[in-house]
């Protein structure tokens, strides 16, 4: 039931599936179960350390006093990092004046919405993604949703989009992809900028036009030889309608640091500044000084991100290899070689199957449960992702916060989980 003393927002908006499923995790964990936790999109400092060099220039720089408010719009060390940073490793030219720094990726996103999108705009988005609903809740937008399937990665094709995009506002893209681990190729991000051109073609003079927000807070962990691309190099005509969202959140391990970024046209990212303004949403005054020091130590980042990718390709392998294995042995489960990210999309066909117990296994939240009792292992749906239904045993598996070693211990409580369903047929075990 609604509250007369709330907001319609504050009665519709919901909270995180997530956040909902950790706190199951942590009820297992307080009665002594060792829990392989592959839901959080988080890392863990024992297993992914923040770099040596970003922890140490917050600490000179908060012994340097650098602790009162930084300038709205990110001080401008920062911003000419980002820009040379860009520059050099994605060959992307921005000026200061296309440079925001925020909290993190969070409020880049909420001020691109904010800036652009009017209450009954139409934003069109695929699932499973990341949020867009729920920041769809927040400025009154209109979703517009692509459900997506294995078949193109859980990306969206020009195919797809063409007959949708007509009259929306914003378009939402994301690569590498949360929840999915998937990555856009050139051909397939290439054919949906020529949509987005056809579509600004199309409208008349003074009608507002459609923009795309592209949040690429993960491109710089790829795996198995991928490319990362983004829309402006492929499609440079497509600058003045793309907003970058981007942070050190991911490559660099540092999500509790909150400095993230926007690029895009001036007069887009300022009325986003003064949107953020109003909010307070800037990122720490020494985390943005030591940031700006790591960006332009180009040996230092590659070393980590190396590393990185390293470290993060193990674990992804591992849980690739794991479900593999088991799905040539019969059991009914798949998943899709990663391509990026820290994210594993895994499935888990039991859907009409029953427990030991008797209990019929319908929904995923019903498969979510199980594997999480029966084989201590927690994954998300993606159902916590916008999928509308509830039946595909699609499963986000995240690496951040395990070990290999965590990883390959979980597959045999797994199988022998599985083997005691009801109804599953096991070709041959191992």
């Amino acid at each position: 039931m609604t509250s007369p003393r709330l907001s319609r927002l504050a009665n519709d908006i919901h909270g995180s599936a997530i956040l909902q499923i950790a706190a199951d995790v942590r009820a297992l964990k307080s009665q002594g179960a060792e829990i392989v936790d592959l839901t959080v999109g988080d890392f863990s400092s024992k297993q992914f350390r923040i770099p040596r060099e970003l922890e140490d220039g917050i600490v000179d720089a908060l012994r340097a006093g650098e602790s009162t408010y930084p300038p709205s719009n990110g001080l401008e060390s920062l911003r000419l990092a980002v820009a040379e940073f860009y520059s050099r490793r994605l060959g992307l030219q921005f000026q200061l004046p296309s440079i925001l720094i925020a909290a993190g990726a969070r409020p880049a996103i909420y001020a691109t919405y904010r800036a652009l999108v009017d209450p009954g705009d139409r934003v069109v988005f695929a699932v499973p993604s990341w949020n867009n609903d729920s920041y769809c809740d927040l400025v009154g937008a209109k979703p517009v949703i692509v459900e997506c399937d294995a078949s193109t990665g859980f990306l969206p094709t020009a195919n797809v989009l063409r007959p949708i995009i007509r009259d929306a506002r914003l378009l939402a893209l994301n690569s590498p992809l949360n929840p999915t681990g998937t990555v856009f190729d050139a051909e397939q991000l290439a054919a949906i900028c020529d949509v987005v051109l056809e579509e600004n073609a199309r409208r008349r003079a003074g009608e507002r036009p459609l923009y795309v927000m592209y949040d690429q807070v993960y491109w710089m962990i790829t795996a198995g030889g991928v490319t990362h691309v983004d829309p402006v190099t492929l499609r440079p005509a497509i600058a003045p309608y793309v907003i970058f969202v981007d942070a050190i959140s991911k490559a660099f391990a540092a999500t509790g640091l909150r400095v993230g970024w926007a690029a895009g046209p001036a007069d887009v990212i300022k009325p986003m500044a003064d949107i953020l303004t109003h909010v307070g949403a800037w990122a720490p005054r020494a985390e943005q000084v030591a940031t700006a020091r790591l960006l332009s130590d180009h040996a230092s980042v590659d070393r980590y991100v190396n590393n990185m990718r390293h470290e993060a390709a193990a674990r992804l392998d591992a849980v690739h290899d794991g479900l593999t294995a088991m799905q040539q042995d019969g059991f009914p489960v798949e998943c899709i070689r990663p391509q990026g990210a820290i994210y594993v999309s895994g499935r888990f066909a039991l859907h009409g199957m029953r427990t030991p117990s008797g209990e019929l296994l319908e929904t995923d939240e019903d498969v979510r449960r199980y594997i999480l009792r029966a084989a201590n292992l927690a994954a998300v749906p993606f159902g916590a992702f916008g999928v509308l239904h509830d039946r595909g045993g699609w499963f986000r598996l995240s690496i951040g916060v395990v070990s290999v070693a965590q990883i390959e211990a979980v597959f045999p409580p797994l199988r022998r989980a599985l083997e005691t369903l009801v109804g599953n047929e096991v070709a041959t075990r191992g």
